[in-house]
């Protein structure tokens, strides 16, 4: 629709300079295809809302007519003036050859303004601690992250993935204090050796004092116990990883806390703070940075950079980080983070802005729970993320075998993580995710298996109509679909719904990138899907009245595919093509 928003924004503005024209998307297709609300108006022209859009109306229809400059806003049908917005119909030939066009010209590009050409951005994600395999809260962290990636990457940028290696504090040590008498020590271990060690530590607090000795030895360079410690953490790192790429989530960087330890920055960082006066030492003898003058919302406005003895904290290491980060000119810096890091954040950005520097972008998500609740990794009660991916592709076999009589693992993992990754990104990122399995592998409904159930009926369309795979056949639209479709041929209620959803996905996609939001794209994808089925529903496509209908029908659909497999790349679900 952006072509015709400017088309009419050049119009109104050559009457009304002064003016700021926004675009809104009627209701319902029934009283208009574009609308420009005259509201925010008022105030500029001093005038009643709904005397300007009628006013406006009638200078744009005389710009319409054939002596004038604007005879190229001939694509529009009608103008109407109502209750203070101007709404504009689209002739539907034009609007069905100019959306269906574009969208089987540009394929996987339909959508991307392209506004990252040229720019790079870097973001950090996950980055969970390397003490046990992840539970199913942690996913969203990576979900979230890898979709904003996907989306960068989609606009255009050149994107690296950074992971922020923990491998130094309390918890890490605890692991090693757990592992030290025990040979061969797998993935599968670590969460056992976790829970044990917790348990052995509240039952004798003394053993407290051996965790912080082996701290203090790996940060005094003790390299018997650093290597202890690195190992450790590969194997925890790389077991990690590798569930997550079942996901099809990647890394480009693995960057290791510890290694700030063993630089200069750390000692330098330090002497850049007190040259600001507002590095101080505690009663305890903590080096801690007074940050009052931000007005936090702290008991004590202090944030501790150091222990007694000096070393350092994971604060100070982090805003070493953060500023190594900074210094790579990224045009975009992003980090995901939980809800419960907010304060600490606004900490963390205080610290830098001390320096002159301006934090990253920050992306805040909630939790996800389930039945018991929020999930602590100390105590055990937790549901491991890969034995939830498991559940999944077995519940979603069960579907399939129950619905056809027969199953493919493939098919059933495509589904079942698919289930997985839609039910936690639909969510806004600052609403809990309440994760139940029936409605997640629900066929029906707001959900994974919803919509690739929608997209595998269009390619069932496709085979019966090409004789071949819908890849095939798709070769062969530009050619064929678009040369002989009569597009005036369109034009229902249903149609025309279909086309203006097809049309919103590129504001869709700026939406979702200035806002990080990845349940943008799949509220939009679920849209699109029920619109699909509602359209197919009321209109037959293969056998519709004449062949100039069917091939226009068709047309539209290719374009409703070529959607849904450019929202599922961004999401990160995989299209099935029969279920």
């Amino acid at each position: 629709m952006e072509i015709y928003q400017k088309k009419i924004s050049e119009a109104i503005k050559s009457s009304y300079p002064q003016l700021d024209i926004i675009f809104t998307a009627p209701p319902d297709s029934s009283i208009g295809d574009i609308a420009v609300p005259c509201f925010a108006f008022a105030k500029i022209l001093r005038k009643n809302p709904v005397l300007i859009a009628e006013e406006i109306k009638n200078e744009l229809l005389k710009s319409m007519l054939p002596e004038t400059r604007f005879t190229d806003l001939n694509f529009i049908e009608k103008i109407e003036a109502n209750n203070g917005y101007l709404n504009f119909f689209i002739k539907k030939p034009v609007l069905f050859k100019d959306i269906i066009t574009d969208i089987l010209c540009k394929k996987s590009e339909y959508g991307s303004s392209k506004s990252g050409i040229g720019k790079k951005a870097l973001i950090e994600h996950t980055s969970i601690n390397p003490n046990a395999s992840p539970h199913v809260g942690r996913a969203r962290n990576a979900l979230i992250g890898d979709t904003i990636v996907r989306l960068l990457r989609f606009e255009g940028y050149e994107v690296e993935v950074h992971y922020f290696v923990n491998d130094i504090g309390k918890q890490i040590a605890m692991l090693l204090l757990g592992a030290m008498d025990r040979e061969n020590v797998t993935f599968d271990d670590l969460l056992e050796i976790y829970v044990d060690i917790n348990n052995k530590v509240s039952e004798n607090p003394e053993l407290e004092k051996e965790v912080f000795d082996l701290l203090y030895k790996l940060e005094n360079g003790d390299e018997e116990i650093r290597s202890k410690f690195r190992k450790l953490v590969n194997i925890c790192i790389a077991g990690q990883t590798q569930i997550l790429a079942e996901l099809g989530i990647k890394y480009d960087s693995f960057d290791y806390e510890s290694d700030y330890i063993y630089s200069k920055t750390i000692d330098e960082l330090l002497e850049r703070f007190k040259k600001t006066g507002k590095l101080e030492e505690d009663d305890e003898g903590r080096m801690v940075l007074n940050q009052a003058e931000y007005n936090l919302p702290m008991k004590a406005p202090y944030l501790v950079l150091t222990r007694k003895d000096k070393t350092s904290l994971y604060p100070l290491r982090d805003i070493a980080y953060t500023i190594d980060k900074i210094k790579t000119g990224a045009d975009i810096n992003i980090v995901v983070l939980g809800e419960d890091q907010k304060l600490y954040f606004r900490q963390v950005c205080s610290a830098l802005d001390l320096l002159g520097y301006k934090y990253p972008s920050v992306v805040h998500y909630s939790f996800v729970l389930l039945t018991e609740g929020k999930m602590a990794t100390r105590k055990g009660n937790v549901v491991l993320l890969e034995d939830f991916m498991k559940e999944a592709v077995t519940k979603a076999y069960d579907e399939i075998k129950k619905r056809h009589g027969s199953a493919d693992e493939n098919t059933a993992k495509a589904i079942g993580y698919g289930a997985v990754k839609y039910a936690i990104l639909r969510a806004s990122n600052d609403k809990n995710v309440i994760f139940d399995w029936e409605t997640a592998l629900s066929f029906e409904g707001d959900s994974g298996p919803y919509l690739q159930y929608n997209l595998s009926r269009i390619n069932s369309i496709f085979r019966s109509y090409w004789g071949c795979s819908p890849e095939n056949s798709a070769a062969n639209l530009p050619d064929s679909l678009l040369e002989k479709a009569d597009f005036s041929a369109l034009g229902n209620k249903h149609e025309t719904d279909l086309v203006l959803e097809l049309a919103s996905f590129p504001d869709t996609i700026k939406t979702a990138m200035k806002e990080f939001s990845p349940h943008v794209i799949a509220n939009y994808s679920y849209n699109l899907a029920k619109k699909f089925s509602t359209f197919y529903h009321y209109n037959s496509v293969l056998n519709a009245e004449n062949d100039s209908l069917r091939t226009a029908r068709l047309a539209l659909i290719a374009a409703v595919r070529q959607v849904l497999l450019n929202c599922f790349e961004l999401l990160g679900i995989e299209a099935v093509d029969e279920m």
